[in-house]
């Protein structure tokens, strides 16, 4: 049998679809056909899109931001290969091996994984592979409608990935990581879930008794049943309560109340879009899926709160405080996230937001006013700031792994390191310029 071989370094897109061109011909039996068998190359950014590449062979190939939609890699081995944020909508995967592979913050939606092998595997590096083992690595991915029947994932790491509408039906997931993950309407019938890790992760439409049977530990995990206090118990509708709050606003606390909306599910609103909540208490509260497109929010408290998956963009955030709050997934760009300086009758003082401790991985904060703002420990892991205005800002001991900040501004901004911008953003910079 004759094979297209290739190993170690980069390749082009034209030497890259000559391979293909060869590989076609082996598919069909035709003359001078050769199988694709690729080992440690770098094909970063390069396309398959709607390429048949059913029995081809990837070894450690370093796969990052490619176009693979569309592509059918039934059978085929793509044995720990790096395929970290490819666009992977409607790939097949039937059958293939998937060992090790890092598939993290990856397009995955409606792609077919069924029976695919997504266990453990080695990573190869400089033609040898190590005996560390790792785990398939499914963090932030869209796999919305994603096909997993019957694939073999224990061990598989899914945290905080969207799984809206997977059908997992069968699929092995001993001791998988799915801790944060959206998994609203997955079919997990017949999956074998025993020491899986579903902590905080949204189950709408699931039934979730077989998880209690297998004593699973569903802590912090969001259910059919409400999270808090309904909206349908508080003590009058929300419109009459915001009412309140607005007449205890315009006249400084001497007549109405103030909204504490703290520890209740406001999920079945859907929708609080260009709404007025100046100076609310939210403590605790869960918004998640919600729409708050231009929400008007200021010097509010919202701290612990749950804006995971919500639109939040072009909101007025100025002032308020966020500590320890989820906004994983949330889109937030354009907001007005800048610092307020209160007055009143006594002394003025300078009120940054602030969202010290927020977990706010893959959280879009595109072209947002944040200026003075604070992520002090915050985790912003994959968060793309770009071209948002971050002067002033302080991350010190936040998590910035894999955070784009393109085009950002950065003046005054504090790091750990130096008080400058990441070695890692640096880095990409250079690797332009070259």
């Amino acid at each position: 049998m004759q094979t297209a071989e290739l190993s170690m370094g980069r390749i082009s897109q034209e030497q890259l679809n000559a391979l293909v061109a060869l590989h076609d011909r082996f598919l069909t039996g035709r003359v001078g056909g050769r199988r694709a068998i690729l080992e440690n190359v770098d094909l970063t950014r390069l396309s398959l899109n709607g390429q048949d590449l059913r029995q081809a062979i990837f070894s450690g190939c370093v796969m990052e931001e490619m176009d693979l939609s569309h592509a059918n890699f039934q059978e085929a081995a793509l044995y720990a290969c790096d395929l970290s944020r490819c666009n992977l909508y409607k790939t097949v995967f039937i059958r293939s091996d998937l060992r090790g592979a890092r598939i993290e913050n990856a397009n995955l939606e409606s792609a077919d994984l069924e029976s695919a092998d997504l266990r453990k595997g080695g990573i190869a590096r400089d033609g040898n592979f190590s005996h560390v083992q790792k785990a398939v690595n499914f963090r932030g991915a869209n796999l919305t409608g994603a096909k997993l029947t019957g694939s073999m994932a224990s061990n598989a790491d899914f945290s905080d990935a969207t799984l809206t509408g997977a059908n997992m039906e069968k699929a092995d997931l001993r001791g998988a990581s799915l801790e944060g993950a959206n998994m609203a309407n997955v079919n997990v019938l017949g999956a074998q879930l025993v020491g899986a890790n579903i902590k905080s992760a949204i189950l709408t439409g699931v039934e979730v008794e077989q998880f209690k049977r297998m004593g699973i530990d569903l802590e912090n995990a969001l259910t059919d049943y409400n999270s808090g206090t309904p909206v349908s118990e508080l003590e009058e509708p929300l419109p009459k309560l915001l009412e309140t709050h607005r007449e205890w606003l315009k006249t400084r606390g001497k007549y109405g109340v103030q909204l504490d909306l703290s520890d209740v599910d406001l999920r079945a609103l859907g929708s609080l879009k260009q709404q007025h909540m100046t100076a609310i208490k939210a403590i605790g509260a869960k918004f998640i899926d919600m729409n708050l497109y231009q929400l008007n929010l200021q010097s509010a408290v919202l701290d612990h709160s749950d804006f995971r998956n919500c639109d939040i963009v072009e909101a007025d955030l100025r002032g308020s405080s966020f500590k320890h709050a989820d906004f994983s997934h949330a889109d937030m760009s354009g907001v007005n996230a800048t610092a307020l300086m209160l007055g009143g009758s006594g002394p003025s003082r300078f009120s940054p937001v602030d969202f010290s401790h927020a977990r706010m991985r893959y959280t879009q904060f595109i072209k947002a006013e944040l200026k003075d703002a604070l992520f002090c420990s915050a985790d912003l892991s994959f968060a793309d700031f770009s071209g948002a205005d971050l002067r002033g800002v302080d991350f010190s001991g936040a998590n910035i792994e894999h955070t784009i900040f393109d085009d950002a501004q950065l003046d005054g901004a504090i790091f750990d390191k130096d008080d400058s911008q990441p070695v890692f953003n640096l880095e990409l910079v250079e690797q332009e310029e070259t």
